[in-house]
């Protein structure tokens, strides 16, 4: 839309009302609505103005749904702002709607500005209808050493959120799937080179778990799952990284129920995503290469807390390998659209990390039911009409 002028001004007033007009109808273009998703590509909110909310995860509530997600800055990684809250209706159109959970400006607060608040997901709870939030927690000042978790809630979706606790996870507690054997070795990190076989199969038999039994668990990047039975579930990677843990919540879903089990023992994923489809469990997760994308693994499981099973790269296609130079963050299954699931990544830009990008990708599967990715510059939801199916069987990554 291009508009002509003719205004007898003075020169400088003609100069800003020309700069004005300029202004407003590149905030008019970039408002417009969308009719489909463009992964990767620069994405705007209602006002005009680039959604800001990476890492992020969504809740589906009452024919909404609601993104949450990091605050990000040009120069900084670190919370300087808080997490924000976006709606949408559709999908493809977001409205800004709050800073859910702003940071503070008190030094003594967890969440002081400053601080690291990733990764943030929030589920309700029909029992009490309140909005929970978790997301990782890292406190100012001391880089990636508190590996703790946050937990806040609220009465509505949009917020404000009341910051309840922030803590390591599971302290004093062992986890389901740890032997009485292995809680009982005496096996310590300064026993081993890193990365040797032994040191692997150290790992595999709790030394890690055992060393943070009494502080708690480690827990960094993030998300929350609630099964049909209404159970909640915190996962996270723990163990320095090297191993997940899947965590189930307390009833009221603002605490940790005590029972958790580790998965993929010395496996270093991160980032991760999982959905149910036909009775099995799917998580998508990362590898650990800092900011920089890697190849994405997939682990399943008939059961939530039993033998989860790690699989190739679901990803195929151009830049398979390395997940289409994103990370994922959270799997969302399209409301009304049955299997549809949409995964959701981010394509991280640590020089500039407002500008991350968002690749939002359906997930596709095969013949036997696994799940694949595969790149499209465009797509909408009309294309979960279409029968996916690849003839090929997956097998377990060895």
């Amino acid at each position: 839309m291009f508009l002509k002028i003719r205004i007898n001004l003075p020169n400088m007033n003609k100069l800003k009302i020309i700069v004005f007009v300029f202004a407003t109808t590149i905030v008019w273009l970039q408002a417009q609505n969308y009719q489909g998703f463009r992964p990767g590509k620069l994405w705007f909110d209602t006002d005009g103005n680039i959604i800001n909310a990476h890492g992020g995860g969504i809740l589906y509530h009452e024919g909404v749904y609601y993104w949450f997600g990091e605050h990000k800055g040009e120069f900084s990684n670190a919370a300087l702002v808080g997490v924000t809250c976006y709606s949408s209706k559709d999908l493809y159109n977001w409205k800004f709607e709050s800073i859910a959970l702003p940071v503070s400006e008190d030094e003594g607060s967890p969440i002081v500005k400053g601080s690291v608040m990733e990764r943030p997901k929030v589920i309700y709870n029909a029992q009490t209808n309140k909005f929970v939030m978790y997301f990782h927690l890292e406190l100012k000042g001391q880089g990636y050493n508190a590996a703790q978790t946050g937990i806040a809630a609220s009465d509505s979706p949009v917020g404000p959120y009341k910051l309840i606790s922030t803590a390591r996870v599971n302290a004093g507690i062992w986890p389901l799937n740890l032997s009485k054997a292995q809680q009982s070795l005496t096996q310590k990190e300064s026993d081993f080179q890193s990365w040797t076989p032994e040191w692997i199969e150290a790992v595999k038999n709790g030394m890690m778990v055992r060393r943070d039994y009494t502080v708690g668990q480690m827990s960094r990047d993030m998300t929350l799952y609630v099964d049909d039975d209404g159970k909640a579930y915190h996962i996270y990677a723990s163990e320095e990284n090297l191993t997940l843990h899947i965590a189930e919540l307390s009833d009221d879903y603002l605490s940790h129920s005590g029972r958790y089990i580790c998965v993929d023992p010395a496996g270093h994923n991160e980032a991760p995503a999982l959905f149910k489809k036909d009775g099995k469990y799917y998580m998508i997760t990362s590898g650990c290469t800092g900011w920089a994308p890697n190849e994405a693994r997939l682990l399943v499981a008939d059961k939530l807390m039993g033998e989860w099973t790690r699989y190739p790269n679901p990803c195929q296609g151009n830049d398979a390998e390395l997940t289409f130079h994103t990370q994922s963050t959270f799997i969302l299954p399209v409301q009304g659209k049955k299997d549809a699931f949409i995964f959701m990544a981010d394509r991280w830009i640590p020089s500039n990390p407002i500008d991350g990008r968002y690749v939002w990708l359906p997930i596709q599967f095969k013949d036997d039911g696994f799940p694949f990715l595969e790149w499209k510059d465009n797509w909408t939801l009309n294309d979960f009409s279409t029968i996916y199916s690849l003839s090929a069987v997956s097998e377990p990554d060895k």
